[in-house]
């Protein structure tokens, strides 16, 4: 390196290694690892020329020269060895040899379902580190300490990495473990390195196919190549490095083979079935049963088998038939809707589909529009009806072409069939007809009874003449009446053309009935329009009929004019006002006439007042109104009356009230100052006088029958003047009868004073005067004294002291049996 640069041959560089490790998976990308190529420079002079480095290995992995000084050579893309400038060699050979690194493991390839022995040698580790160090071995991942565990292990002092039990691709197909290498102090030699083991595949699995059964269609008679359906089978093999998995699909069998043996192919790889023949009839074969291989190893392996339905589907290529081709049928005239027969057709089509379901039509015999066709949902039948009613007289025989088709058209050109339909009409009795049906006519309100309106008959379309009879079949206000053999129209009521009831815009409806004689009798209805015209038979009426006005500054109240007939019966109007209403009141029709301003022209006081208001129209029709005027106590316009104050009539009421307890008050005083000047009902205490009071029953006792008792009676002419009393009311004397109370108030005062009287007489109202009636015994009593009676000696030894503590009236008779001194 020290000598001189010279100019030198140039020096070719020989690269004579490979850095790659066979062998190498195409579908692996390759993993880092070191690599050395031993580099042989040959230099026949001092200067080195750039020369190629040939590297044959995984793309991507640059090419380092480890052996050379890094200042002396570089090596460039496309391993091209080039020298540094300044570099000096020795024109001597100098030898650049490769150290051999084992430290590196490609890609372990192991088939599947291996029989052993177990375990099996896979590979051998080896470290380039193991001289004069002992290194021990050891391998971490996925079948070794992690699951499924168990599957590789390897020997702890030769590297030998081995296989434990057979392997199974579809459930794993790689494997990635790592190699570890310690000494025997446990330090690391050598990093962790990826040992990455592959499955190869053995065709251990059938093909499957999804499904037992496929089912398709396709229409009839389409061209060959139309697509039909696909089938679908798997296999778990490797199929795309082997050919383990690949399918092929394969027709086995068709049933049935009509009209071809083959009618359907197959796609080898994509399992799509398509029509290869023509002559598909859903009428002859509705289905085909295809029994399906699919075979691995594209087709030289395993099989499976499934079935393919394939359902012809149904086009419009059958025309329906009309089974028969000829029709009678037997209709009476004048039936509309009425069913005329029943038509039925076969189509070899599929049932319910549109292909099948038929649609009818009249091509011919029917230029009127008689009748119309329509198809059975149910029974796929055409049903001819009536659309408008037959008359045997004017075609007693109608022919009809009847045409049926699809609902969908024909796929292919067909015939048409056609039904002929005989109809026969029958005679039956037709109903009258009014000519016209309606018949419009003019006729004036108000004529007489009797009077002739019109005269409204019917014809009868039958050919032999029948009796037609007349009768009014509706008439709403009863103004008419028909002649039952003429159809002559009367007036039979008044005609109003302003009940508004019965006559809609001066139009009054009836509805006549025409019957014949005819076996059954039939019957036919016209409707009768009378128009009526207006005279002059209503009054002008004026709206409102009630009015309110204030008596002060009145606002004059505007009547509107009506009047139910029609000019010239109407406007323009005249008023006036009857009956002395135009004494306090003012009418003025307005310049058109239609309206009549009514005002209060004198002062009334606040009421209510009728207005006599007689109107007349332009045909001095007079109509004479009563109008109902309120007159309230107020200035200009008013709506109502303001309420009056409800005490107006309270104060005659209340001071009756006041005036009748003044005179009761009064009499109460009389009547009090009479009671303290009257007679005391005791006698005086120095009257000591025996007296026996009559309280309506005396009798003697058991032992006291054998006197007279008349002779106690004998005092009652001989008693005193009456004596009245006021804490008992009277039962002998009647009671005076009270006025009831008016209505009118007025009347009050009346009512008062009355019974007022009433009452000063009535011996029934408080204070009572009443009369007790005693048996009075005095002087010239023919009875014995009591005293004398030999019950007083029994009482000698009574003590009647207590007589004294019962008060005043009590006394006497303390001082008569109690035993006091006598004063005498």
């Amino acid at each position: 390196m020290g000598l001189c640069r010279e100019r030198l041959v140039p020096l070719v560089l020989l690269l004579q290694a490979q850095v790659c490790w066979p062998p190498c998976a195409a579908s692996d990308p390759c993993p880092p690892r070191l690599g050395e190529a031993e580099v042989t420079l040959e230099a026949a002079s001092t200067e080195l020329q750039p020369g190629p480095a040939v590297f044959a290995g995984c793309p991507g992995q640059q090419a380092t020269l480890p052996g050379i000084g890094n200042d002396d050579f570089s090596v460039l893309a496309q391993g091209t060895v080039q020298e540094r400038k300044g570099a000096e060699v020795s024109p001597l050979k100098r030898i650049l040899r490769r150290h051999k690194r084992e430290w590196v493991v490609p890609p372990i390839s192991v088939p599947e379902n291996s029989k052993g022995p177990f375990p099996q040698r896979l590979y051998q580790l080896k470290s380039s580190k193991d001289r004069g160090t002992k290194i021990f071995y050891s391998v971490t991942g996925s079948g070794v300490d992690s699951p499924p565990e168990g599957i590789f292990s390897i020997e702890k002092e030769t590297g030998w990495l081995l296989l434990n039990k057979p392997l199974d691709r579809e459930k794993i197909a790689k494997y990635e473990l790592f190699s570890h290498a310690v000494s025997e102090n446990g330090a690391s030699v050598e990093n962790p390195m990826n040992i990455s083991v592959i499955v190869t595949d053995q065709n251990d699995h059938k093909p499957k196919f999804t499904q037992d059964v496929f089912r398709g269609s396709v229409l009839e008679g389409v061209l060959p190549g139309t697509s039909v359906m696909q089938v679908t089978a798997t296999d778990e093999d490797d199929a795309i490095t082997t050919y383990n998995g690949v399918i092929a699909y394969t027709i086995h069998s068709q049933e049935p083979k009509d009209p071809y043996d083959l009618m359907f192919t197959v796609h080898r790889s994509t399992g799509t079935i398509s029509v290869i023949s023509s002559g598909l009839d859903r009428e002859k074969i509705p289905e085909y049963t295809l029994t399906i291989h699919a075979t691995d190893l594209d087709g030289e392996g395993s099989s499976a088998t499934a079935v393919a339905i394939v359902e012809i589907l149904d086009t419009n290529d059958n025309a329906p038939v009309f089974v028969p081709h000829k029709y009678e049928a037997q209709v009476p005239e004048n039936q509309v809707g009425q069913e005329v027969k029943r038509l039925t057709v076969t189509d070899l089509d599929a049932p319910d589909s549109p292909a099948w379901r038929a649609t009818y039509r009249i091509v011919g015999g029917d230029e009127a529009g008689h009748f119309t066709i329509t198809t059975d949902p149910e029974s796929n039948q055409g049903v001819l009806t009536t659309r408008k009613g037959l008359d045997f007289e004017a075609q007693s025989q109608h022919t009809l072409y009847i045409e049926v088709t699809n609902e969908v058209p024909f796929v292919v050109k067909l015939p048409t069939s056609t039904a002929t339909v005989v109809v026969h009409v029958e005679d039956v009795n037709e109903a009258p007809v009014f000519v016209p049906p309606s018949k419009v006519i003019e006729a004036q309100e108000g004529i007489s009874v009797g009077e002739t309106v019109c005269i409204y008959t019917a014809q009868d379309p039958d050919k032999e003449g029948q009796q037609i009879s007349y009768h009014i079949l509706r008439d709403p206000a009863g103004w008419l009446a028909v002649d039952p053999d003429s159809g002559q129209v009367t007036a039979a009521g008044s005609l109003d053309r302003e009940d508004e009831r019965f006559v809609k815009n001066n139009v009054y409806e009836v509805m006549v009935l025409a019957t014949d004689n005819g076996s059954p009798p039939a019957t036919g209805t016209g409707t009768l329009l009378l128009t009526l015209t207006d005279i002059n038979d209503h009054g002008p009426l004026p709206e409102p009929r009630h009015i309110t006005i204030c008596n002060q500054s009145p606002v004059p109240q505007v009547l509107n004019i009506t009047d139910k007939d029609l000019s010239p019966h109407s406007s323009p109007f005249q008023a006036q006002l009857t009956h002395d209403s135009d004494i306090h009141w003012m009418a003025e029709v307005n310049e058109k006439g239609d309206t009549v301003a009514l005002s209060l022209k004198k002062f009334l006081k606040q009421d209510t007042y009728d207005v006599y208001l007689s109107l007349s129209d332009l045909g001095n029709k007079e109509q004479l109104t009563v109008i109902r005027a309120t007159v309230c106590d107020c200035h200009g316009h008013v709506d109502a009356c303001p309420e009056r104050w409800k005490g107006s009539f309270v104060f005659p009421i209340l001071g009756a009230i006041l005036a009748l307890l003044f005179l009761l008050l009064v009499l109460l005083l009389l009547v009090r100052r009479k009671r303290k000047v009257k007679e005391p009902l005791l006698l005086p205490e120095d009257d000591t006088r025996d007296n026996v009071f009559y309280y309506g029953e005396e009798g003697g006792g058991e032992e006291d029958q054998d006197y007279d008792i008349t002779q106690l009676h004998r005092g009652l002419e001989a008693r005193p003047e009456v004596v009245l009393r006021n804490d008992v009311a009277p039962t002998f004397i009647p009671t005076p009868v009270y006025r009831p109370r008016p209505a009118n108030p007025d009347e009050i005062s009346n009512f008062i004073s009355e019974n007022l009287k009433a009452a000063n007489t009535d011996p029934t109202a408080p204070p009572y005067d009443s009369l007790l009636v005693f048996d009075y015994e005095g002087s010239g009593s023919d009875a014995a004294s009591l005293s004398s009676l030999t019950s007083s000696a029994s009482d000698l030894d009574q003590d009647y002291n207590y007589l004294n503590e019962w008060g005043a009236r009590f006394k006497k008779l303390a001082d008569m049996y109690g035993g006091g001194d006598d004063q005498d």
